[in-house]
């Protein structure tokens, strides 16, 4: 029986979801699980056949799709951080790209014995990394601030250029297959780069100057971003063939670095359809594999794959980051970390295709090949890269820290009791005075408004995992709770309860969407907080044991003025006491609380 076609899209959906959830729990990226549910419902079971499902807009989705992602990626990319790593990162995207493509195009000729021109364009195609996959491998490994900007950087920038590369090699067979003279190879590049570029930029201001005069709505902004994207894409794609994907890619770099324009709210949205878009083409992609010409490849395609893996990139990263300032160690993750994504799949597959079209030998090859690469660079890397970062010294500690809104007195003391508990923080406040009492008390401090654009560049979040409004104004708390929950999910938002909260009507009372989790209870305030403090309240340590059940401490607070703040298990799991959850420390955890 066939399944009818609303049911399979229907399908794509639901197992693309499941994947991704997958990937959440097992901490690994999700491009592993929706390969192998393409090749589940593609080949291996032959529910899904793409080229049916979608019939001629399928490599239409697929550009357009691929374009999203591109600008969504470069949405993220400020210029004030080339300050460190511009030169490496320009010299990894030029050199550093011919460097791997040279490797990679002697390897397939050799290994799988393409001819040299299909074997160059293959070697064009791989050296696009991805924000796709590198993205994710970066939150499972997390490597240091210099590590994690350059690999975000060098996979956006160099998909375009991949892109472009690929379109020169491949004018190159179409000059060789019509006798066309080489001149004109060289002419069409260039004209693509500068139809790129110049679309590119006067969509990406002519968009920025509409954000920044407020002349689109906020309810019709991101609707806007999509139609100026597309269109952005498609016209450049019209005007010179493969230009689109370098227009849309310049177009976020613009915008993410025009003055006076905010594009958080935009980036948010594309981040979600981004996470869409990716779980359905790695499906999609992955059904279209050809089991057939992959066995056909045999163990050719595992030494191209070794050689991309132990030649080609090290070499690339190693003389692009010569005399820089990275430490060998951190040349040696980035030599690793290299993962191919969908830009990869995409292209090979729209190339593919049309060399297919000219009856040109070996073109069957060059997808099953791809993919090939694609799950053995995404296998090898991110079961391997976190254990290797960590060997390394050059990885990210744990998120345990908690950025915290005010440098209070209650603040002040909270921090020195989560200093004590080895738990870092960083403390935010526009009052000097208050943050020259917290660095006094020897405390980390961000002078400043803590959701400012200053903030943004240079408010450094990589070791924190959490926010803390302990502001005595709740207005300061809740506008800090409603812009680091993107950066931290709002289970990790906590805050003091406000003096509204108190009052019977909800009129009076701020949602909980808006407000985040309430440390300790319902009643216990800054001002009650402040109080015991000024009274000479002390932090205070418990171990709670076979012998002194945390049901015995609570006896013995009942007569006190005693308020337990936060605890840690007998692994140093970190709990807050908040108002609607019940901790109930066991044997071997410990209770900080503030007590008179």
């Amino acid at each position: 029986m066939q399944i009818p076609n609303l049911l399979i899209l229907v399908l794509i959906g639901l197992l693309g979801l499941l994947c991704q959830w997958a990937a959440w729990r097992i901490k690994l990226p999700a491009i592993l699980f929706l390969l192998i549910t393409g090749i589940l419902l593609g080949p291996t079971f032959e529910i899904l056949d793409p080229d049916i499902l979608f019939g001629d807009l399928l490599f239409s989705f697929i550009s357009l799709s691929v374009a999203i992602i591109l600008f969504e990626g470069s949405l993220t990319l400020k210029r004030s951080e080339l300050s460190e790593i511009g030169d490496s990162v320009i010299n990894m995207v030029t050199y550093g790209a011919l460097i791997n493509a040279t490797i990679t195009t002697l390897a397939t000729h050799y290994f799988i014995g393409l001819s040299w021109s299909l074997s160059a364009l293959f070697g064009a195609i791989m050296v696009v990394t991805g924000p796709t996959v590198i993205m994710p491998m970066l939150r499972s490994v997390r490597p240091n601030a210099l590590i994690s900007r350059t690999l975000r950087w060098e996979s956006i920038i160099i998909d375009p250029l991949g892109a472009l590369f690929a379109v020169l090699i491949f004018e190159w067979i179409i000059a060789q297959q019509s006798s066309t003279e080489l001149l004109h190879v060289f002419i069409v590049f260039a004209e693509t780069i500068v139809t790129g570029a110049l679309l590119g930029i006067v969509t990406g201001y002519c968009f920025g100057l509409l954000l920044r005069h407020r002349l689109i709505p906020e309810f019709l902004q991101n609707f806007a971003a999509i139609a100026f994207v597309t269109s952005t894409f498609a016209i450049s794609n019209i005007l010179m063939h493969e230009s689109g994907l370098l227009a849309v890619t310049i177009m976020g770099i613009v915008l993410a670095n025009m003055p006076g324009v905010h594009t958080r709210d935009i980036l948010s949205f594309k981040e979600s359809l981004t996470l869409i878009f990716v779980s359905a083409l790695f499906i999609i992609l992955s059904a279209r594999i050809n089991f057939d010409a992959l066995i056909a490849i045999g163990w050719g395609a595992i030494g191209v794959l070794l050689t991309m893996q132990f030649v080609a990139r090290p070499c690339k990263i190693m003389v692009s980051t010569f005399n820089s300032n990275f430490s060998f160690n951190e040349r040696l993750l980035l030599s690793w970390v290299g993962p191919r994504g969908i830009v990869a799949a995409a292209i090979t597959a729209v190339f593919a295709l049309k060399l297919e079209i000219m009856q040109m030998e070996g073109a069957k090859l060059l997808v099953p090949l791809a993919f090939s690469v694609i799950v053995g660079t995404v296998l090898i890397q991110s079961v391997t890269a976190r254990a290797l970062a960590t060997t390394l010294n050059v990885s990210e500690p744990n998120t345990k820290g908690f950025l915290v809104i005010g440098a209070n007195p209650v603040a002040i003391t909270l921090c020195k009791a989560l200093e004590i508990a080895e738990i870092k923080t960083i403390l935010c406040d526009t009052n000097w005075e208050n943050i020259s009492t917290a660095r006094m008390e020897g405390l980390n401090t961000y002078y400043g408004n803590a959701i400012s654009d200053h903030a943004d560049l240079h408010l450094d979040l990589t070791t924190l995992g959490g926010m803390v409004g302990l502001s005595r104004n709740h207005a300061n708390n809740t506008t800090a709770a409603l812009r680091f929950r993107e950066d931290f999910g709002s289970r990790k938002i906590f805050l003091l309860p406000a003096i509204e909260d108190e009052k019977t009507h909800e009129k009076h009372r701020a949602s909980e969407f808006y407000k985040g989790r309430v440390l300790f209870s319902n009643d216990i305030t800054y001002r009650k907080l402040s109080g015991l403090i000024s009274k000479g309240a002390q932090i205070k340590k418990t171990q709670i044991s076979n012998s002194y059940k945390f049901e015995d401490w609570i006896s013995d607070s009942k007569n006190k003025q005693t308020i337990p703040l936060f605890a840690l298990n007998e692994n140093n799991t970190f709990y807050w006491f908040t108002s609607k959850d019940t901790i109930e420390p066991k044997s071997g955890w410990t209770i900080f609380s503030l007590a008179l």
